[in-house]
Parts: structure tokens; C-alpha cells; sequence
């Protein structure tokens, strides 16, 4: 399978670069193709521009300001997040990889009659996000039920395939856990990744 590994983290040794390294080990060793798109290495630009805004409803829509990236997209069967949650929320450069990558006619295409979108993204039969959280688990899914989640499970996923493959692994309470517990999260990362064909 080839896969597209997103990871969005400023910091070249944070703990989502040791679980995208992992991630990326992983699945090279079970025989895919990966992709690995670190978004800020790569110099990616999270601002939705006024262009890419104003023309969200021209056919066809201009993606030049990020064709590389939407090609990389087009080209994968499937789609791995490596981020933390800040806020309870996407980092504001994934967010940005979002607004300007999942555009119309990529992820979607707008019914001209008015109705709903039409997905596009097809092409993406797995989709998994590898995330952590500072905050314990009970605020994460009680209190605050999860947003992330829903978000990508009943939004972005909505534009992939039908009977798509979806898991979100993640660590809570990274301010406090221990060495032991950051180890522990990788080698069920990668087990968990060893199981995808």
C-alpha cells in the first residue's frame, strides 16, 4: 500500500517524531511504499490564501499553490497523521494542510445543483491518526468528548472511501507520563501498524 505520512510537529525531536520514525520503520518493513511529509521541514504554508478563497467555486479549482502536495494525496491508498493535540484541537499547520490540500476537487466537488459535496479522495482506503494529548483521558473523552476525533472520523474521513479503514491511536497526559510510557506508546504503535496489509 502506498501511504502518505503526515507528520506536523515544529520540533525535529519531539515525541511525534520518534512515533512517525517508528511509524515509517514499520511500515516499510511490512512491505509499503510511504510518503513522508513532514510539514515543517518541508517549508508548508498553512495559510489559506485570498486566491485559493475567492476561487473555491471555480471549475476547475486552482490547487498550483499546492499541486505538489495534492498529487502526493491523489497518489496514496492510504493516510497516517503523526500530531499532538494542542487545545484540544489540530496544530494550526495541520489545520492549514486541511484547508488547502482537502480543496474542492480533490476531496470533493461541489453539487451544482446546491446539494451535498460529492467525495473525492476515494483513493484513501486507510486513515489513521497517531496522536497525543496533554490532558488525562477522562477530560479528553468525557469532558470534552473527543473533538479530534469526531472531527476526523465524521468529517475528513467522509471524503475517503466507503468502508475505510480508521484508527486513532493515542497517548493522553504526555505532560506527565514516563519514559517508560512514551517506550511502551511506540511498541504499540508499531504493532498496531504491523498488522495493516
Amino acid at each position: 500500500m502506498r501511504i502518505l505520512l503526515v507528520l506536523a510537529h515544529p520540533l525535529e525531536d519531539s515525541f511525534a517524531a520518534a512515533v512517525a520514525k517508528v511509524a515509517q520503520e514499520t511500515l516499510v518493513a511490512g512491505g509499503h511504499e510511504v510518503d513522508l511529509l513532514d510539514l515543517y521541514r518541508e517549508g508548508f504554508d498553512p495559510r489559506l490564501s485570498q486566491a485559493e478563497r475567492g476561487g473555491y467555486f471555480d471549475q476547475p479549482y486552482d490547487t498550483s499553490g499546492v499541486g505538489d502536495i495534492v498529487a502526493r494525496l491523489r497518489a496514496a491508498e492510504g493516510l497516517i497523521l503523526v500530531f499532538p493535540q494542542w487545545w484540544f484541537n489540530f496544530p494550526a499547520i495541520l489545520k492549514g494542510f486541511f484547508d488547502r490540500a482537502f480543496a474542492p476537487d480533490v476531496a470533493f466537488t461541489h453539487d451544482p445543483a446546491g446539494g451535498r459535496i460529492v467525495p473525492r479522495l476515494t483513493n484513501i482506503r486507510l486513515f489513521w491518526a497517531l496522536t497525543t494529548t496533554g490532558s488525562p483521558w477522562w477530560i479528553v473523552h468525557l469532558y470534552m468528548g473527543n473533538p479530534v476525533r469526531r472531527l476526523l472520523k465524521r468529517g475528513i474521513a467522509a471524503f475517503c472511501a466507503k468502508r475505510l479503514n480508521f484508527r486513532m491511536l493515542a497517548l493522553h497526559d504526555m505532560d506527565r507520563v514516563t519514559d517508560a510510557g512514551r517506550k511502551a506508546h511506540l511498541v504499540r504503535v508499531k504493532k498496531a501498524l504491523a498488522n495493516i496489509r
